[in-house]
């Protein structure tokens, strides 16, 4: 028994919260002469050196494509799903199945956490993303608050917007045409962008207007205009498709998912919402099975909104706050271990039009004229 003071060490207060890690590449594609070793089939592989892994990837199926594509502009790290190659139907090998603990195709990604201890979050099928493999991509990027890229189907303009007609997922960006490398080459290149601009600039910054490392060609001629909304390339964005541009370098031109509600209209915004959810969830770990007390409840609270703060100071958002409601929580559901925190956010919407209001005057020819007389008199 001790006769004296001790001292116990309490923790109370705001926690920091680490960032979540948004540029990880998930990436299913066939590649019948692939290295095994490296490329097992239906089983997610973590691709740390992706030039390096290009020597691995044989010479057949999408895989090689894809991730020269992508490592023609960024060394992110790249989660891939090999399926096999199957020419009556390839879209099965690629949808995948769940059965017990059993996963192949697109829904190996899922374990893909678990086995490299990384999260894909910028989801593709270059060159293999038929609509009903889209539709299957976009299910499986709810489950890990990821973003599909995908191509729009179709041979012309008015073919892919109609086709864009059958989506409603905040998940999903289509694009069109493809570069002149053909699909892979397209959906490849928007995955590394994706990463590259989370890397250099943020999850703030969408994809568009960005110059694209490595792309020398359009597959379909493509009309654009800065002040025209009558152009391809605006008709394709108002019906919310992603299109391509050549104006100081290729770039993808266009910011919009394919949401029907419009608060997620922007892919910024999609991945704000998606961001700040994984980040507050893993943020708020540390508070999960300790007595639910007044200063636990605060100090919650006050890290969630140091994280919001450090967001808008970092031009990440433009505002959030996170408070504590009586009203959603009752004295029983507080006695059952069950506490609910509310948050509202801002993101950042992209600049996408700018009006400019041209005024003609003859004001400046009465300065013009006092700047002359004042002149003639000096001299």
């Amino acid at each position: 028994m001790l006769h004296g003071i001790k001292t116990i060490l309490l923790t109370s207060a705001a926690r920091p919260i680490a960032a979540v890690s948004t540029a990880v590449i998930g990436l299913v594609a066939t590649g019948g002469d692939a290295d095994a070793e490296t490329f097992p089939l239906d089983s997610a592989v973590l691709i740390t050196d992706v030039r390096l892994a290009i020597a691995k990837a044989g010479s057949t199926g999408t895989l090689k494509t894809a991730l020269s594509a992508i490592a023609d502009i960024t060394s992110a790290q790249v989660v891939v799903v090999r399926v096999a190659e199957d020419q009556v139907d390839q879209n099965s090998k690629v949808m995948g199945t769940t059965t017990g603990s059993a996963y192949s195709g697109m829904q190996a990604l899922l374990t893909a956490e678990a086995k490299t201890g990384v999260r894909p979050r910028i989801l593709g099928a270059p060159g293999l993303d038929t609509q009903e493999v889209t539709n299957g991509l976009v299910a499986v990027a709810k489950r890990l608050r990821g973003f599909v890229y995908a191509m729009a189907q179709g041979d012309d303009r008015d073919e892919v917007v109609a086709y864009a007609d059958d989506f409603g997922a905040r998940e999903l960006m289509l694009f069109w045409p493809a570069t002149s490398a053909g699909n892979a080459d397209t959906i490849g290149r928007a995955l590394g962008m994706r990463a590259w601009i989370d890397q250099t600039q943020g999850w703030q910054k969408t994809i568009s207007n960005v110059v694209v490392t490595g792309i020398t060609g359009m597959a379909k001629d493509v009309s654009w205009a800065m002040d025209d909304d009558t152009t391809d390339a605006a008709v394709l964005n108002a019906a919310n498709i992603t299109t391509l541009i050549c104006f100081n370098g290729y770039r993808f031109w266009g910011n919009r998912t394919l949401s029907s509600e419009p608060l997620f209209a922007f892919e910024s915004a999609v991945r704000t919402s998606q961001v700040l959810q994984d980040t507050f969830q893993e943020g708020l770990f540390w508070a999960m099975d300790k007595p639910i007390t007044e200063g636990l409840i605060k100090d919650m609270i006050s890290t969630v909104n140091g994280a919001l703060r450090k967001m808008v100071v970092n031009n990440q958002l433009i505002g959030g706050k996170c408070w504590y409601d009586p009203a959603k929580n009752s004295g029983t559901d507080l006695a059952g271990g069950q506490l609910a925190l509310d948050y509202d956010f801002t993101a950042c919407a992209p600049l996408e039009g700018l009006t400019q209001n041209q005024t003609i005057t003859d004001t400046y020819y009465a300065d013009l004229s006092s700047s002359i007389s004042s002149g003639t008199a000096a001299a």
